[in-house]
């Protein structure tokens, strides 16, 4: 008679912190990809293990064999290749990444903490906003390595400009490369010349005033949405931006990708965590790449800096309290 005999193959383990609509989306985009199995911890343990069921029972229509398990148990996330923090308050309606800043700090530390005691070689991805200064707080809460320590926003960020670009011009987004920098926020600095068509920067393609109307509404893209939403905020792009950076590192496929990363010197800055180009790979972040800006440009990235850097001393009174 033939009989199945239990088997067990090593696959890549992915560890995402907070079951809300950002990290549950993200564990379906990574099991139906069949990049890795997923640990998805929630406080609530009993909404974790619901998703993971359900993601479960839909394998096999998707056609995967990936894990999924749902818990509020650090010790099932032992041993995973990347951590995920979503973890925290979710901005609503009239408030800014900011004010979530007291509230995030608490909860990042004690998940950051928790995660790490049992997956001390991890890479960790933040996501949580106030999205620099949350991953400056996992970093110094961690103790890692800074290549170790990266933050998702600049791809969600680009993804936003593609799309209105693409929007404007009626034309596919798969056309389309948007590099935007800075802190994810009211000061990021989407840079239209290295924002492309095919190759042809779109200074070339679209009139002054419109590029100004695209940038002004990829800064406003998460509060467009909150406003549209009326409870709760965007989940899918974030979820998406999100898996490009795992699938960097866990396949070592060293993309570029703008990502909030630590910069010692770069651009002028140092010291901080903010979107900027990056090349990702099993190691984390494997380099900064620096792009030659303009003065108006340079100028732009160090205001946002400049911001950043009041949320890190905001937050070091905090903790000091």
């Amino acid at each position: 008679m033939f009989k199945l005999s239990p088997h067990h193959i090593s696959h890549p383990r992915v560890s995402v912190i907070g079951a809300g609509n950002v990290g549950s989306t993200l564990a379906q985009r990574i099991v139906e990809k069949n990049l890795a199995d997923v640990i998805l911890l929630d406080v609530v343990s009993s909404r974790a293990q619901g998703i993971a069921l359900d993601l479960t029972q839909a394998g096999a229509l998707e056609n995967h064999d990936r894990q999924v398990i749902g818990t509020d148990d650090y010790q099932l996330t032992k041993d995973s290749d990347v951590i995920v923090i979503t973890a925290g308050v979710p901005r609503k309606e009239g408030m800014s990444r900011d004010d979530l800043l007291k509230i995030n700090a608490k909860i990042v530390t004690e998940v950051t903490l928790k995660a790490i005691a049992h997956s001390p070689n991890a890479v960790i991805i933040t996501v949580t906003n106030p999205l620099d200064v949350m991953t400056y707080l996992v970093w110094k809460v961690s103790g890692f390595a800074p290549n170790k320590v990266m933050g998702m926003a600049g791809i969600l960020d680009a993804s936003r400009f593609q799309a209105f670009i693409a929007m404007e011009l009626g034309i596919s987004m798969n056309n389309i490369t948007a590099m935007v920098m800075g802190g994810h926020g009211d000061l990021m600095v989407p840079l239209p010349r290295y924002s492309t068509v095919s190759g042809v920067p779109i200074t070339e393609l679209l009139a002054t005033e419109t590029i100004t109307r695209l940038v002004e509404r990829t800064r406003n893209g998460g509060a467009e949405i909150v406003r549209l939403l009326q409870k709760g905020s965007a989940y899918f792009a974030p979820a998406s931006a999100t898996y490009l950076m795992v699938e960097s590192i866990l396949q070592n496929r060293r993309r570029i990708l703008p990502v909030a990363a630590y910069l010692q010197g770069e651009y002028g800055l140092s010291g901080l965590f903010m979107g900027v180009p990056a090349q990702l790979g099993t190691d984390g972040v494997n380099s900064v790449v620096e792009i030659d800006l303009s003065e108006v440009e340079l100028k732009a990235l160090h205001t946002s800096a400049s911001s950043v850097r009041q949320n890190i001393q905001k937050l070091t009174g905090i903790l000091e309290r």
